[in-house]
Protein backbone atom coordinates (compact mmCIF):
# COMPACT_ATOMS: atom_id res chain seq x y z
CA UNK A 1 0.00 0.00 0.00
CA UNK A 2 1.22 3.28 -0.36
CA UNK A 3 1.49 5.97 2.37
CA UNK A 4 1.39 9.34 0.76
CA UNK A 5 1.14 12.36 3.05
CA UNK A 6 1.02 16.48 3.23
CA UNK A 7 4.47 17.44 4.74
CA UNK A 8 4.84 21.30 4.70
CA UNK A 9 4.35 24.14 2.29
CA UNK A 10 7.13 26.65 1.90
CA UNK A 11 7.90 29.78 0.44
CA UNK A 12 12.44 29.38 0.43
CA UNK A 13 13.65 26.57 0.34
CA UNK A 14 15.64 26.97 3.81
CA UNK A 15 12.78 25.87 5.07
CA UNK A 16 12.40 22.64 2.90
CA UNK A 17 11.63 19.18 5.23
CA UNK A 18 14.32 18.18 7.33
CA UNK A 19 14.49 14.87 6.08
CA UNK A 20 16.50 15.11 3.01
CA UNK A 21 14.80 12.81 -0.33
CA UNK A 22 14.53 12.92 -4.03
CA UNK A 23 12.50 14.88 -5.18
CA UNK A 24 9.79 14.61 -8.24
CA UNK A 25 8.71 18.60 -9.14
CA UNK A 26 5.28 18.79 -10.83
CA UNK A 27 5.59 22.35 -12.63
CA UNK A 28 3.12 24.02 -15.27
CA UNK A 29 0.74 26.68 -15.60
CA UNK A 30 -1.78 28.09 -12.98
CA UNK A 31 -5.24 25.64 -13.86
CA UNK A 32 -3.23 23.01 -15.70
CA UNK A 33 -4.70 20.02 -13.22
CA UNK A 34 -1.67 19.52 -10.76
CA UNK A 35 -3.93 19.26 -7.69
CA UNK A 36 -6.45 17.12 -9.75
CA UNK A 37 -3.46 14.85 -10.55
CA UNK A 38 -1.68 14.53 -7.39
CA UNK A 39 -5.10 13.69 -6.21
CA UNK A 40 -6.35 10.80 -8.91
CA UNK A 41 -2.98 10.03 -8.90
CA UNK A 42 -2.78 8.75 -5.34
CA UNK A 43 -6.44 7.84 -5.15
CA UNK A 44 -6.85 11.07 -2.65
CA UNK A 45 -9.59 12.85 -3.00
CA UNK A 46 -8.56 15.66 -1.00
CA UNK A 47 -4.73 15.20 -1.04
CA UNK A 48 -4.16 18.70 -2.75
CA UNK A 49 -6.41 21.48 -3.07
CA UNK A 50 -8.27 21.81 -6.40
CA UNK A 51 -10.12 25.04 -6.71
CA UNK A 52 -11.73 26.26 -9.79
CA UNK A 53 -9.79 29.75 -9.53
CA UNK A 54 -6.35 29.60 -11.05
CA UNK A 55 -3.41 30.59 -9.41
CA UNK A 56 -5.00 29.08 -5.99
CA UNK A 57 -1.38 27.43 -5.10
CA UNK A 58 1.32 30.15 -4.39
CA UNK A 59 3.32 27.79 -2.07
CA UNK A 60 5.88 25.21 -2.69
CA UNK A 61 3.92 22.06 -1.33
CA UNK A 62 5.91 19.04 -0.29
CA UNK A 63 4.17 15.31 -0.68
CA UNK A 64 5.85 12.20 1.03
CA UNK A 65 5.78 8.83 -1.06
CA UNK A 66 6.20 6.12 1.23
CA UNK A 67 8.99 8.12 3.18
CA UNK A 68 11.22 7.23 -0.07
CA UNK A 69 10.98 10.54 -2.22
CA UNK A 70 9.09 13.64 -2.37
CA UNK A 71 6.64 15.12 -4.62
CA UNK A 72 6.86 18.89 -4.74
CA UNK A 73 4.18 21.25 -6.57
CA UNK A 74 5.51 24.08 -7.57
CA UNK A 75 3.01 27.50 -7.56
CA UNK A 76 1.34 27.75 -10.77
CA UNK A 77 2.66 30.36 -13.20
CA UNK A 78 1.56 33.18 -15.25
CA UNK A 79 -2.00 33.56 -13.80
CA UNK A 80 -3.08 36.68 -15.86
CA UNK A 81 -5.23 37.97 -13.10
CA UNK A 82 -2.58 38.40 -10.23
CA UNK A 83 -1.18 41.15 -8.83
CA UNK A 84 2.35 42.44 -10.93
CA UNK A 85 4.00 41.95 -7.74
CA UNK A 86 2.55 38.70 -6.71
CA UNK A 87 3.13 37.07 -9.86
CA UNK A 88 7.38 38.48 -9.45
CA UNK A 89 7.33 36.73 -6.01
CA UNK A 90 5.89 33.35 -7.80
CA UNK A 91 8.56 33.81 -10.15
CA UNK A 92 11.40 34.49 -7.37
CA UNK A 93 10.23 31.52 -5.56
CA UNK A 94 10.64 29.43 -8.32
CA UNK A 95 13.51 30.69 -9.35
CA UNK A 96 14.97 30.15 -5.53
CA UNK A 97 13.79 27.06 -5.58
CA UNK A 98 15.62 25.24 -8.81
CA UNK A 99 19.14 27.30 -7.88
CA UNK A 100 19.01 26.00 -4.52
CA UNK A 101 17.33 22.53 -4.46
CA UNK A 102 20.10 19.85 -4.35
CA UNK A 103 17.23 16.80 -4.58
CA UNK A 104 15.33 17.43 -7.84
CA UNK A 105 15.71 13.83 -9.64
CA UNK A 106 12.76 14.84 -12.15
CA UNK A 107 10.14 17.15 -13.27
CA UNK A 108 6.74 16.80 -14.90
CA UNK A 109 5.65 19.92 -16.99
CA UNK A 110 2.02 19.93 -16.93
CA UNK A 111 -0.09 21.74 -20.25
CA UNK A 112 -3.22 21.68 -20.74
CA UNK A 113 -3.95 19.55 -23.39
CA UNK A 114 -6.51 21.51 -25.21
CA UNK A 115 -3.94 24.34 -26.22
CA UNK A 116 -0.72 24.33 -27.59
CA UNK A 117 1.96 25.16 -25.00
CA UNK A 118 2.44 29.32 -24.63
CA UNK A 119 5.87 31.21 -24.33
CA UNK A 120 5.54 30.92 -20.49
CA UNK A 121 5.88 27.18 -21.28
CA UNK A 122 8.79 27.77 -23.68
CA UNK A 123 10.20 29.69 -21.19
CA UNK A 124 9.64 27.20 -17.93
CA UNK A 125 10.80 24.45 -20.46
CA UNK A 126 14.06 26.62 -21.42
CA UNK A 127 14.41 27.10 -18.00
CA UNK A 128 14.43 23.64 -16.61
CA UNK A 129 16.91 23.10 -19.30
CA UNK A 130 19.12 25.44 -17.78
CA UNK A 131 19.36 24.10 -14.92
CA UNK A 132 19.59 20.27 -16.04
CA UNK A 133 16.66 18.71 -15.04
CA UNK A 134 15.36 15.63 -17.37
CA UNK A 135 11.75 16.29 -18.05
CA UNK A 136 8.92 14.96 -19.69
CA UNK A 137 5.12 16.08 -20.72
CA UNK A 138 2.25 15.29 -18.93
CA UNK A 139 -0.83 16.85 -21.25
CA UNK A 140 -3.56 17.18 -18.73
CA UNK A 141 -7.73 17.25 -19.08
CA UNK A 142 -7.64 14.47 -21.94
CA UNK A 143 -11.38 13.53 -21.26
CA UNK A 144 -12.54 16.92 -22.70
CA UNK A 145 -11.10 16.10 -26.38
CA UNK A 146 -12.08 13.64 -29.39
CA UNK A 147 -9.47 11.22 -30.72
CA UNK A 148 -8.61 13.84 -33.60
CA UNK A 149 -7.90 16.48 -30.73
CA UNK A 150 -5.44 13.98 -29.11
CA UNK A 151 -3.47 13.64 -32.02
CA UNK A 152 -3.37 17.62 -32.65
CA UNK A 153 -2.36 17.82 -28.87
CA UNK A 154 0.37 15.29 -29.79
CA UNK A 155 1.86 17.21 -33.02
CA UNK A 156 2.00 20.41 -30.51
CA UNK A 157 3.62 18.60 -28.14
CA UNK A 158 6.31 17.44 -30.82
CA UNK A 159 6.38 20.54 -32.24
CA UNK A 160 6.76 22.22 -28.63
CA UNK A 161 9.77 19.40 -27.70
CA UNK A 162 11.54 19.74 -30.95
CA UNK A 163 14.54 17.57 -31.53
CA UNK A 164 13.95 15.87 -27.96
CA UNK A 165 10.69 14.13 -29.06
CA UNK A 166 9.71 10.48 -29.37
CA UNK A 167 5.95 9.12 -27.39
CA UNK A 168 8.28 8.39 -24.42
CA UNK A 169 8.74 12.25 -23.36
CA UNK A 170 4.93 12.56 -23.33
CA UNK A 171 2.16 11.13 -21.16
CA UNK A 172 -1.79 12.13 -21.83
CA UNK A 173 -3.22 11.97 -18.53
CA UNK A 174 -7.11 12.09 -17.49
CA UNK A 175 -7.91 12.66 -13.37
CA UNK A 176 -11.42 12.09 -14.49
CA UNK A 177 -10.08 8.68 -16.25
CA UNK A 178 -7.46 7.21 -14.63
CA UNK A 179 -5.96 7.56 -17.98
CA UNK A 180 -2.29 7.67 -18.21
CA UNK A 181 -2.08 6.64 -14.83
CA UNK A 182 -0.66 3.64 -15.34
CA UNK A 183 1.93 4.93 -17.66
CA UNK A 184 3.62 7.11 -15.65
CA UNK A 185 3.67 4.75 -12.35
CA UNK A 186 5.93 2.19 -14.61
CA UNK A 187 8.46 5.23 -15.73
CA UNK A 188 8.43 5.78 -12.27
CA UNK A 189 9.13 2.23 -11.01
CA UNK A 190 11.57 1.56 -14.02
CA UNK A 191 13.35 4.54 -13.80
CA UNK A 192 13.95 5.39 -10.34
CA UNK A 193 12.51 2.48 -8.46
CA UNK A 194 10.02 4.19 -7.18
CA UNK A 195 6.66 1.94 -6.57
CA UNK A 196 3.47 3.63 -6.34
Amino acid sequence: MVEVKFVKSIVETKDKPKLSLPEIVLCGRSNVGKSSFINSFFNRKNLAKVSSTPGKTRLINYYSVNDKFYIVDLPGFGYARAPKTEQAKWEKMITNFLLNSRNVLFAFHFIDSRHKPTNLDVLLRDFLNEFNISTKIILTKTDKLKQSELAKAKKNAKEFLSGEFDDSNIFFYSAVKGTGKNEIKKFLSKTFGFKI
